[in-house]
């Protein structure tokens, strides 16, 4: 063989750049981008990424009880086209998915929300800006085309709540997103071993040493202009200001009558986060919700409580077709959201899996994320047979039930698992 006919063979390219970044060349999955931000993120604000509650269980779970749910696929159906876009509280998406409502975002990129929100608008996709954003409801609604919608929690001060709702309203937000599993702040030993202060990391020997390890990090944050929560408290004001009236929502003071003079107060679409309960979400329905998020606040408050995916299937038969039912939590591949509808969401938020693109390479590592989770759902989707989002229901599920402990001398020699019975053939 000649030279050339060899050369013409064995070609050795690098991969091309993600939206313009080389460094997400060869990110081929959300744990990709995982391991690209824990390269770039120091210790701390790692630690607030990735922690959770007490042990950690719950957070564990989120990702764990996907892998007991099993895809069963129909074949010799024609799905040379996918259609993927649905609408979510009124509001039309490319794809079954929102990106959810992330604190503290500048933590992650210098850019924070602002990344995030032109990366889902490029998507077409709905952005959801936190209570404790770090980039005000004005300048967000500013600079992005997109879809936004916007999460609220009920802070003690109602004064403060009512401003919120009517800055939302007035730039344009087209859902709201009311949080309700934070009444009280939960022991999240991770963050307090990494010694996280927000909004604004503490800086003390141990944080200075581990900035020098991570100098991109460390440069962005010395010469962008401080974190603050933007929205709760005038420019100009320390940092602090913030932080104490961040505080105040976690005195255990919400109930159902909130929810209610919530429902009076905002005329567009509402969605309540952090249901678990099939009681609780029949309660928010006669409230007059419109959709209710299954969600555990991916494992970071509460913890020994069901994965989110596990919690969603009785949600979805307590409220019939009364509500939207969203669910967040563990989701890194197309497929977890494949299941998720399947099991009877409307859509899924993103919380870990964007925000890991965003700290791996601002909007472009956002938009990559998008990306991914957008053609691992296609893919399992036609895989599946799968042509239209409308399609999927329960019949392309089966989730292995849990296997009981056995009692002191009993037998081990059970199956590990049973099916559940086979669904009726189509009749045509």
């Amino acid at each position: 063989m000649k030279l050339d006919e060899i050369r013409e063979l064995v070609r050795i390219e690098r991969p091309p750049a993600r939206h313009g970044d080389r460094h997400l060349a060869r990110a081929y999955s959300v744990a990709d981008l995982a391991r690209l931000a824990r390269r770039r993120l120091p210790a701390g604000v790692l630690g607030y990424l990735e922690g959770g509650g007490e042990g950690e269980v719950t957070l564990r779970r989120n990702v764990t009880a996907f892998d007991e749910v099993e895809l069963l696929p129909r074949v010799l159906r024609d799905v040379s086209t996918i259609e993927t876009a649905t609408t979510v509280l009124g509001t039309p998406l490319a794809q079954p998915f929102a990106l959810a409502p992330i604190g503290s975002a500048r933590l992650f990129h210098h850019d924070g929300e602002m990344a995030s929100a032109r990366a889902a608008a490029g998507a077409r996709v709905a952005f959801t800006l936190s209570s404790s954003g770090t980039c005000s409801i004005e300048r967000v609604a500013s600079e992005s085309d997109g879809p936004l919608w916007y999460q609220l929690y009920v802070w003690k001060d109602r004064g403060l709540c009512v401003e919120l709702l009517e800055r939302a309203k007035s730039s344009g937000y087209r859902a709201l997103v009311v949080t309700v599993d934070t009444t009280l702040r939960s022991k999240r030993e991770r963050e307090l071993r990494a010694g996280i202060t927000l909004p604004t990391p503490a800086l003390s020997l141990a944080s200075v040493l581990d900035g020098a390890l991570h100098p991109n990090w460390s440069w962005h944050f010395l010469r962008s202009e401080a974190i603050r929560f933007a929205n709760l408290a005038p420019l100009g004001s320390p940092p602090s200001a913030g932080m104490n009236k961040m505080a105040r929502s976690f005195e255990g003071l919400t109930t159902w009558d909130d929810l209610a003079w919530i429902r009076d107060a905002w005329d567009g679409p509402l969605a309540v986060k952090g249901i678990l309960s099939p009681h609780d979400a029949v309660l928010a329905a006669d409230v007059g919700v419109d959709a209710v998020v299954v969600s555990n606040h991916g494992g970071r408050q509460l913890d020994h409580v069901p994965a989110a995916i596990e919690a969603l299937p009785p949600v979805v038969e307590a409220v019939g077709a009364r509500v939207e039912v969203l669910v967040d939590g563990g989701i890194r591949r197309g497929s977890d959201v494949l299941v998720a509808l399947a099991l009877g969401a409307r859509a899924c938020l993103l919380g870990r899996a964007h925000v890991y693109g965003l700290a791996a390479a601002g909007e472009a590592g956002v938009s990559a994320a998008i990306d991914i989770l957008a053609d691992e759902l296609r893919i399992a989707m036609g895989l599946c047979g799968l042509a239209r989002v409308a399609d999927v229901d329960a019949s392309y599920v089966a989730v292995r039930p849990r296997t009981p402990v056995p009692a002191p001398g009993a037998s081990t020699t059970q199956r590990p698992y049973a099916r559940k019975s086979a669904p009726a053939p189509e009749t045509t």
